[in-house]
Parts: C-alpha cells; sequence; structure tokens
C-alpha cells in the first residue's frame, strides 16, 4: 500500500509546487519597490507558508524575506522621524541599499538552491 515510488513523486510535486510560491513571494517583494502593497500581500503568504512548513530550506527562505519587510517598515519609521535633521535622507539610501542587498541575495541563494543562513 505504501509504494515509496508514488511518495517520492507526491513530495517533489509538493516541494516543486512550494517552490513556486516561493518564487512568487520574492516577485512580489521585488515589485515592492514600485508597488508597496504587493510586498504586504508577499508579507502575508510568508506568514502563512511559515506555518505550514517544516524548517528547511523553503521555511528559510520565507523567514528571510518576512524580516527583510518587518525591519525594512520598522526603519523607515525612524528614517522619517530622522528627516528633518538630513539624517534621515542618508538613512533611506542605506535602508534601500540594505533591502536592495538582501533581496538580491536571497534571491540567487534560492536559485542555487540553498537556504538562507541564520536556519
Amino acid at each position: 500500500m505504501n509504494d515509496p515510488v508514488l511518495q517520492t513523486d507526491a513530495d517533489t510535486a509538493r516541494e516543486y509546487s512550494e517552490r513556486n510560491v516561493l518564487l512568487i513571494v520574492y516577485v512580489l517583494y521585488g515589485l515592492g519597490c514600485f508597488f508597496f502593497v504587493t510586498a504586504i500581500a508577499g508579507v502575508i503568504v510568508n506568514h502563512i507558508k511559515m506555518g505550514e512548513l517544516e524548517r528547511g530550506m523553503l521555511w528559510s527562505h520565507h523567514r528571510w524575506l518576512m524580516r527583510t519587510f518587518w525591519f525594512t517598515v520598522l526603519w523607515s519609521l525612524v528614517c522619517l522621524a530622522l528627516t528633518p535633521f538630513f539624517i534621515g535622507i542618508v538613512g533611506y539610501g542605506v535602508l534601500w541599499l540594505w533591502v536592495f542587498y538582501r533581496f538580491i541575495r536571497g534571491v540567487i541563494t534560492f536559485a542555487d538552491r540553498r537556504p538562507m543562513p541564520g536556519l
């Protein structure tokens, strides 16, 4: 009854499906640079998927993206408060570089099928 070949095919199909979801989330985050609402949609998917997945490669990517989103929101508010003192404008530049770095690093690591650090 428990055919290992069928089980392997089911696992492969599930992993393929989960990788596609993660790819869509990366696209949503990439579009978030232009349309903030897509990043919000991406973080919602991250929160849902982190509850469904076991710790592993896919889970680490969802965590990476979710942490990127929430730290960006936090530091955007700090920069907004500091904007009248000019340091906020510099802060926004640094924040943009940091988000760009995290996005590119995540995409490259995802393409290599490796987990993100901090697993």
